[in-house]
């Protein structure tokens, strides 16, 4: 394995996810904000999930995303 090409494409992979995911989240917290949805002092419970194919292990991580 060539572990240079093995971290660099996964470090894309994560980062194309977080870029993605954070424009995707904003979007969705300013349309609830304006709906009314939310009042904008929550804190959402997050919870984000990683398959990849060929590995026996799916990855979850949770956390907190706090709007004031």
């Amino acid at each position: 394995m060539d572990e240079e090409r093995f971290n660099i494409s996964l470090r894309r992979l994560l980062k194309h996810f977080g870029v993605t995911a954070q424009r995707d989240v904003e979007k969705a917290v300013h349309a609830a904000l304006e709906s009314g949805a939310l009042t904008g002092r929550e804190v959402l419970q997050a919870r984000i999930n990683m398959v990849v194919e060929g590995l026996p292990t799916d990855i979850s991580i949770e956390g907190r995303i706090e709007l004031a």
